[in-house]
């Protein structure tokens, strides 16, 4: 781990003097390139340097054990002990950074929510999930672009779409696909019982043309006009847009603009993400073998985490992590729960690299 952590550091200096070089200045492209791989190695880096500094103290305390001074000997072991549980954590820290990066990390993300089993209730959480998710990209500093919305005629949403634009959004999301149950008592409910509805997520990175190949010949373009609940005329052109991928089925819809053209732009944007999850879903088998079994049918037995408001309690059943703070969650306050995903992740990468 120690020479390849050595071979990093060099390749981080040999970095920082092409960024100083002119001719690298003068082309933006090998410019940003150059920039982007320097500002990869720079946490590990710092790790590693901190790591490092860490050790040559320790070593230095180590020489005082010698000291004729028992008081001098006794602060050098409490020196040294403290040291050690610092590199120690240190390692452990550089052990997770050397783990293979997702390639996928740093794109924007599209988020599919959709309401599945529990009717209105259903709806209403699936916006709730929405809200949630939104907040949340407020927190990060992201921006939300809804790119499809379908309302349920009782409130709520039965599909919603979205872009989540910022560093990392990928990264941050990718564990919450999945199918999230909800308890609760509906507002329809005169006898105050607990219902159980469900939401499915789908988190897709964005993905670029340069990432999915869509031929002209394999698209299936067909426009209709767009119509709200129960039917409701929108407008009255053929503006909405039906894009379908022949050989993998995969058809997406868009209506939310007056324009076809933008209709269209957006809907290519979600069927290039829907594509590239496909592709990655089948490159890992580990993950789901495509994107229906990766959100699930939506039935209510199926579930990643409960909402149970009746308790004010979140709970995560893939980590066994359960929060009594629904309220705040439902703000977007859902940090811990990513965090909680992310190292579990994380130490599944370790254990499976360690039996390699």
């Amino acid at each position: 781990m120690f020479a390849k952590l050595e071979n990093l550091k060099r390749t981080h200096e040999d970095l920082e003097r092409q960024l100083a070089d002119p001719e690298a200045v003068a082309d933006p492209e090998r410019y940003r390139r150059l920039a982007k791989a320097h500002a990869d190695l720079k946490e590990i880096v710092e790790c590693f340097g901190r790591y490092e500094a860490i050790k040559k103290q320790a070593a230095a305390s180590a020489s005082l054990l010698q000291d004729e001074d028992g008081d001098i000997r006794e602060m050098a072991r409490e020196e040294i002990k403290h040291l050690e549980a610092e590199a120690a954590r240190l390692e452990q820290e550089l052990t997770l950074l050397l783990l293979p990066a997702d390639p996928l990390d740093d794109k924007n993300t599209i988020l599919e929510i959709r309401a599945g089993t529990g009717g209105e209730e259903a709806a209403l959480f699936a916006a709730d999930l929405f809200r949630m998710y939104a907040r949340y990209a407020e927190r990060r500093g992201w921006t939300v672009e809804i790119l499809g919305m379908s309302d349920a005629a009782g409130g709520g949403c039965r599909e919603i779409i979205a872009l989540l634009n910022g560093k990392k959004a990928y990264s941050y999301l990718k564990y919450e696909a999945g199918t999230h149950r909800v308890q609760r008592v509906p507002v329809t409910e005169s006898q105050g019982r607990i219902h159980t509805s469900a939401a499915t997520v789908a988190v897709m990175p964005e993905a670029e043309e340069a990432d999915v190949d869509l031929k002209p010949d394999d698209l299936r373009f067909d426009v209709f006009r767009s119509s709200g609940p129960g039917g409701q005329s929108v407008n009255t052109t053929d503006s909405a847009v039906r894009l379908t991928h022949i050989p993998t089925g995969i058809s997406v819809s868009c209506q939310d603009e007056k324009s076809q053209h933008k209709n269209r732009a957006k809907a290519l944007k979600v069927l290039r993400s829907r594509l590239l999850q496909a592709e990655q879903d089948r490159l890992h088998a580990e993950q789901a073998a495509n994107r229906r079994s990766q959100v699930g049918s939506g039935d209510r037995s199926e579930r990643i985490r409960t909402y149970n408001f009746p308790q004010s309690r979140v709970t995560d059943h893939r980590v066994n992590l359960t929060l009594y703070k629904l309220e705040q969650v439902l703000e977007g306050d859902i940090q811990e729960i990513v965090d909680a995903l992310t190292t579990a992740a994380q130490a599944e990468k370790l254990q499976a690299q360690s039996e390699l």
